[in-house]
């Protein structure tokens, strides 16, 4: 056994890199792999659990308390894999390091020689014993399968029944029937499909030459309300069917109008020879354009007339099965046998008479066949706001399915309802859920990889304009088959030899396990607003209780009168929700976390060690999660920041989304001592200019390398049961959080603009004004640890997923801004400890506007820096003087915008803010540049030149830090070949 002075690996050394890499490139999800089982939110990478795990679990063999007994056996196994480690302790150390890291690989994960070292490295370490491993928040359940892949006893538990149920089938069902299932899943998949061929056949009908259908393409419409138009108006983003290169197809239309009825559009499939052939879309932040009069339908008023239709996805048929409102089907997509592709067609009459048929066989549907329970209110400044379903009229989970998707997935229901008590009955529960998110409304038809993509692109239910309804029982994504055979995929790859775990329904605050029964606390914790699970997983929830109506699993234990999953005790900032008669505001949040903590604390074992998984990007979040652990008696003794995200997801572009996860390894505070505030301080910065030296070493970048210092930050602050001053007033965690976010900014400012930004406040000496300092820190801020350009327009791509919250705007123009953004709380962190004024600098370089702040492209800038006539003018005065011209701020500042919104709202500054700055004269230069006057800008360098070396010095600083494939690091790279030498 481990002896509790021991250090774990964990807490000396980790592979950052190796992990990261791995963990990234598991995103994609591979063949086979276990969350390919059942759909959950924000799932860890089983990369970085299984070593994050492994090194928890492993003594540091430099420690002197390590069991030899431990670094023999060590030797003997790792000698498998090569000639074995070299005779001293670090050797070891790097030894087990380099497997954690080679280990991490997907590929290796059922590796027979991995696994027995594996397994074998956890017993030489823990004993005969098995380590128990327990995770309260077990969720989609990364951190307890690869607890079981490394021998471990596990213990998982959720509040939810939904992850509950995966968790079973993950720790218990498929370890203890293996491989016996896949032939069982496979003949009775495979019925279900035949079955489902039959009875719902007639619904989807073959056409004339042989072709069958794979999807329907529907938009939902509203009505436009001019008085001398009345047109329907199709709720588009797109009007693209395939967007390849080999095959572009597209929607266009033309203007009919009837005499005495209302204009409308007739539509017709081309194929476009450029995109610039192809119609914008009709609807952008939920405000619609009327094709017939070019007139706007108000964000209000699709609302409304949406809500009228409880949705609008059903079209609306007349008693001689004609099409008279509700949602339109634009095209048809088919399949032809023996020929390669997809193909397009308008609808007929025949495709509006199977959806009539539909139509009347859901009417005599028995009650509660169709999931009646309601749907997530939404709102509120907390989860709640990943729901705008119910302001369009969308009131319960079946309103979410057209008719005929109704009747198909009571068809599959019914079947897989009558296997439910067989050994794959949850296993075809979990295949019906994947075609349930793929056959509903609020899909969407990917036109550059011509398929659909189901609901839950982003964690959220937002309201789709227009979708793709699949068939189930096609050849195609989103159909039965698919459904059960990726379950088959991850039956083939299940590690051999994983004993049994246990799952159980559980509330984190309250343990079922008895004191001291633990060897690991390893969580993924709730992300303070971030996930509204609880609300997202009822979607699943109640086709699940439809699917499996005997399991009482399906039941809130807390409340009988819940239809849906447990709200009440879930741990989630959403003031939408109430507990013990308060809102679930932040201090609830806190308040329970550090219950939660407490109680992970009490059934851990002296010896034993903690690990909580954090990946929040504000600091509101920060703060909760950590003044939950520092109030529940947990001392931080490691952290290691392991990027587990793709830079291409929607959250990454033009924002500072986090790509690492930072895995926060902690221990039992074991006595209660005070800490000295100056002390505190003085450890501080460098503890930090360590990390930050050796995080930039491992390739962590900007907001991740900020949030991954808080945790050996916060190694110093957690050592103690509290912090006082001299004075004995006790130190908050805000404020000591508020010092680490000074520390970190002042030692990126000497990195990226030099050794007098560290000691600059209000403007000191040989410092770079405030808005450069503000310009660098927001660029730094933005850096990638992924390698993608994290800020930059040229990220943008078509067709990912659309929902991008659009419609909760009601501003009347689709058009998205231009430039970098950040969360204002981050901007606001970093600039108030540094003596930076924000308000100082609103309108003039940054942009703040519902909790972002925006820094203004240079582009922007150019009537603030030469007025109204433009760079023209200037450049002339600057050619004529031979570059001795002053640059004037807000020459006409009267005439402009920012100026206006201004006078509501004056600047208060310390100096006169119309004077230029070398931010401004580096902009204006940019700005010279890009409009061509080479004369002009030659002359205002040379001045420049002559002026101080702070120009040149600030030009090169934000050469480097702008995205490589933005326009101003082009215009700055362009205009610093042109600086005399």
């Amino acid at each position: 056994m481990i002896p509790k002075e021991c250090k774990r690996l964990a807490e000396v050394d980790f592979p950052i890199a190796e992990v990261s890499r791995h963990s990234a490139q598991e995103k994609a999800s591979p063949r086979g792999h276990p969350s390919m089982l059942h759909l959950w939110w924000a799932r860890r990478p089983l990369a970085a659990c299984r070593a994050v795990l492994l090194a928890l679990l492993l003594p540091d063999p430099c420690d002197p308390n390590c069991p030899d007994e431990f670094k023999k056996e060590a030797r003997a196994l790792l000698s498998k894999l090569s000639a074995g480690p070299g005779p001293a302790d670090k050797d070891l150390r790097n030894a087990l390091l380099k497997f954690v890291g080679d280990f991490a690989n997907w590929n290796l994960a059922a590796n027979m020689t991995y696994l027995e070292i594996g397994r074998g490295l956890a017993q030489a370490a823990h004993g005969a014993e098995p380590a128990l491993v327990v995770d309260p928040f077990a969720g989609g359940g990364s951190i307890p399968l690869e607890a079981m892949r490394l021998g471990c006893e596990v213990f998982a538990s959720d509040l939810n029944p939904v992850p509950c149920f995966i968790l079973k089938e993950q720790l218990e069902d498929i370890p203890r029937h293996g491989s016996d299932l896949a032939e069982e899943l496979r003949r009775v998949g495979a019925e279900i499909k035949e079955e489902a061929q039959k009875e719902l056949g007639r619904f989807y009908p073959t056409d004339p030459d042989g072709s069958k259908s794979i999807a329907y393409l529907w938009a939902r419409t509203a009505r436009c309300e001019q008085p001398d138009c009345g047109a329907e108006i199709p709720l588009l983003r797109s009007f693209w069917l395939s967007h390849k290169a080999v095959r572009s197809r597209a929607l266009r239309y033309t203007i009919e109008r009837p005499s005495g009825k209302p204009p409308f559009a007739r539509f017709e499939i081309f194929e476009p020879k450029t995109d610039a052939e192809v119609q914008n879309r009709t609807v952008s932040r939920a405000n619609a354009t009327c094709l017939c009069c070019h007139k706007v339908l108000t964000a209000p008023r699709v609302r409304a007339q949406l809500s009228a239709q409880r949705g609008g996805a059903d079209v609306v048929l007349d008693e001689n099965g004609h099409r008279s409102g509700g949602a339109i089907l634009l095209a048809v997509v088919t399949v032809k046998d023996h020929i390669a592709g997809r193909h397009y067609r308008l609808p007929s009459d025949s495709d509006y008479a199977a959806v009539r048929r539909a139509q009347e066989s859901v009417a005599k549907l028995p009650a509660g066949a169709v999931p009646d329970e309601p749907t997530p209110a939404g709102g509120g400044s907390g989860a709640g706001r990943a729901f705008s379903i119910q302001k369009y009229g969308i009131m319960t989970f079946g309103e979410l399915f057209t008719a005929r998707q109704k009747l198909a997935l009571v068809t599959l229901a019914s079947a897989v309802r009558r296997r439910a008590g067989s050994r794959v009955g949850p296993l075809l529960a979990c295949a019906f859920n994947r075609v349930a998110m793929s056959d509903m409304s609020l899909t969407r038809w990917n036109a550059h990889a011509e398929k659909m993509q189901h609901t839950f692109g982003r964690q959220a239910l937002p309201i789709v304009w227009d979708f793709a309804e699949v068939v189930p029982t096609a050849d195609a994504p989103g159909n039965w088959d698919s459904g059960y055979e990726l379950l088959l995929d991850i039956l083939a790859s299940w590690p051999r030899g994983c004993r049994p775990g246990q799952s159980q329904l559980a509330d984190a605050c309250d343990s079922p396990l008895v004191a001291e029964s633990a060897d690991i606390w390893f969580t993924d914790p709730p992300y303070y607003d971030a996930v509204p699970y609880s609300d997202l997983s009822d979607f699943f929830f109640v086709w699940l209780k439809r699917t499996l109506p005997d399991d009482r699993a399906f039941r809130d234990p807390f409340d009988a009168n819940n239809r849906l999953t447990p709200k009440t005790a879930e741990i989630v900032q959403d003031e939408t929700k109430m507990f013990e008669g308060q809102p679930k505001d932040g201090e609830f949040f806190v308040r329970r976390m550090e219950k939660a903590f407490t109680e992970g604390r009490r059934i851990l074992k002296d010896d034993a060690v903690g690990c909580v998984v954090f990946a929040h990007k504000t600091t509101e979040g920060w703060e909760a999660l950590l003044s939950g652990m520092i109030k529940g008696g947990w001392v931080i003794t490691g952290s290691w920041p392991i990027a587990t995200e793709m830079g291409t997801r929607l959250r990454a572009r033009e924002s500072a989304a986090l790509a690492t996860s930072v895995h926060l390894v902690c221990r039992p505070r074991t006595q209660d001592r005070i800490g000295d505030w100056g002390q505190v301080l003085g450890e501080l910065p460098g503890r930090v200019a360590d990390w930050m030296e050796r995080l930039q070493g491992e390739g962590v970048r900007g907001a991740d390398l900020v949030f991954a210092c808080i945790g050996p930050a916060l190694e110093i602050f957690s050592r103690y049961s509290k912090v006082e001053t001299a004075g004995g007033t006790e130190v908050a965690l805000p404020a000591y959080l508020e010092k680490v976010w000074e520390v970190v900014g002042r030692a990126a400012l000497e990195k990226v603009l030099g050794t007098a930004e560290a000691s600059a406040r209000n403007g000191g000496a040989g410092a770079l004004e405030e808005d450069a300092r503000l310009t660098a820190l927001f660029l730094w801020t933005l850096q990638s640890t992924n390698g993608k350009p994290a800020a930059s327009e040229e990220t943008e791509g078509e067709g990912e997923e659309d929902g991008e919250n659009e419609e909760e705007s009601e501003g009347t123009s689709g058009k998205k801004k231009k430039g970098p953004k950040l969360i204002f709380d981050v901007v606001r962190r970093f600039a108030q400890p540094l003596g930076i004024h924000l308000p100082d600098w609103e309108g003039r370089i940054v942009e703040t506007e519902k909790g972002v702040v925006r820094l203004l492209p240079v582009r922007e800038r150019s009537e603030q820096l030469f007025g109204e006539d433009g760079a023209h003018t200037f450049a002339i005065e600057l050619e004529r003087a031979g570059g001795d011209v002053q640059l004037q701020l807000f020459r006409e500042v009267e005439t402009l915008p920012q100026a206006r919104a201004r006078k509501s709202a004056p600047v208060h500054g310390t100096h006169p803010r119309r004077e230029a700055t070398t931010l401004d004269r580096v902009h204006a230069a940019m700005l010279l540049q890009a409009g061509g006057r080479a004369n002009a800008l030659r002359a205002m360098l040379r001045t420049e030149q002559q002026r101080s070396p702070d120009f040149l010095r600030l030009a090169n600083a934000l050469s480097a830090l702008y995205p490589r494939n933005s326009e101003e690091k082009r215009l700055l790279d362009a205009m610093l070949v042109a600086i005399p030498r």
